[in-house]
């Protein structure tokens, strides 16, 4: 009996891990808004990191975080370095191609709570009196992510975020 049971115990392990490695080794978690807003009023929000406190989820994870920006004011160039608690973590991000009103590009990188190396970008189109803004974010899944996402929707938890940020980012635009 007991033999019975670890074989089915091994067989069920093995076809998790299988079926975790049969998942897509790559991602995109996308959300959109519209905003009553031109481009023009809405870029300058995300071309600068210095407007991210006001609009972005992530700065409401540590009160205490500290922030380190460089390179240039915004735009191209423009870098952001966050060190805060567990939520917060550790990372970097940069502003890698920046098309006034309607993209920002930029490489995001964690290092703690786990490592990982992302492209975030932000594209705007005028639609009439509105602005469509996205927010993606594209990247890779390896082996023990996949494996967690047999048991959690990664998009499902980066996407709420990405929902109320743009809650914000409108919220601050409309004004």
């Amino acid at each position: 009996m007991l033999t019975t049971i670890l074989i089915v115990l091994v067989v069920l392990i093995a076809a998790l891990l299988i079926y975790a490695a049969t998942r897509p080794a790559g991602f995109t978690v996308s959300r959109s808004t519209s905003i009553k807003a031109p481009p023009e009023a809405i870029f300058p929000l995300i071309n600068d990191f210095r407007c991210w406190t006001v609009w972005s989820p992530y700065e409401k994870l540590d009160p205490d975080m500290k922030r380190t920006l460089s390179g240039a004011e915004s735009g191209r160039g423009a870098a952001y370095a966050w060190e805060g608690n567990s939520k917060a973590g550790i990372g970097r991000m940069e502003i890698t191609n920046s098309v006034p009103s309607s993209l920002v590009a930029l490489k995001l990188d964690f290092e703690k709570p786990f490592k990982a190396n992302n492209t975030v970008d932000f594209t705007l189109k005028p639609a009439g009196n509105e602005t469509s803004v996205t927010w993606a974010m594209h990247g890779r899944y390896p082996f023990i992510a996949r494996l967690m996402g047999v048991f959690m929707n990664f998009d499902r938890l980066v996407g709420k975020d990405f929902e109320a940020g743009l809650a914000s980012l409108k919220k601050a635009a409309e004004k």
